[in-house]
């Protein structure tokens, strides 16, 4: 199958303009290649969400979100490879795992959503053998809110936009995979 098409811009190209705050990692780098370690097993990897820590964020700042897309997926709709809500405001990092399906990893009162594969909890890339390289946007997302009232089985469209109405600011890693 030919997959050739054109590449989307980024996730939050559309969307209202919101404020930057610093997001980095000691497992990722901005532009970089997505380590085997936080890709999907189905492509050969760990499937480990990676460590992420923020700082920068405004001053009003309730709670923070977290969410992992991919909008380079040949589907309509991108992937969600990750999406969590309701993160104290006094939470500026999580370690390398914290996405565990189980929500071991999660701080008190967090919420995972089923991503596109069908499972709550981080999933890593796995674009289609061939297929030219991905992006994935690690977003850090500054709400406005202490919670949002949503359940795990929340579609992660609806997630996307009660985030899109809620966030103040946002910190973005990017990475890339192929295989």
């Amino acid at each position: 199958m030919d997959l050739s098409r054109n590449r989307p811009g980024g996730p939050y190209d559309h969307l209202p303009e919101v404020g930057t705050f610093t997001l980095s990692s000691e497992d990722i780098a901005d532009g970089e290649v997505l380590p085997m370690t936080h890709v999907h097993g189905s492509a050969g990897g760990e499937d480990l969400s990676p460590q992420l820590s923020w700082s920068g964020f405004p001053a009003e700042t309730r709670s923070f979100a977290i969410t992992c897309f991919d909008p380079d997926a040949p589907t309509h709709s991108g992937w969600w490879h990750w999406a969590v809500v309701n993160i104290p405001v006094s939470v500026t990092s999580l370690p390398r795992g914290a996405g565990a399906p189980d929500g071991s990893g999660m701080p008190p009162g967090a919420v995972q959503f089923r991503t596109d594969y069908g499972t709550a909890g981080y999933g890593g890339a796995a674009p289609p053998p061939g297929d030219h390289d991905h992006r994935y946007f690690f977003a850090v997302h500054a709400l406005d809110v202490d919670h949002l009232d949503l359940s795990p089985d929340t579609p992660v469209a609806i997630v996307g936009f009660n985030l899109t109405a809620h966030t103040l600011a946002r910190g973005v890693l990017v990475a890339t995979f192929a295989h």
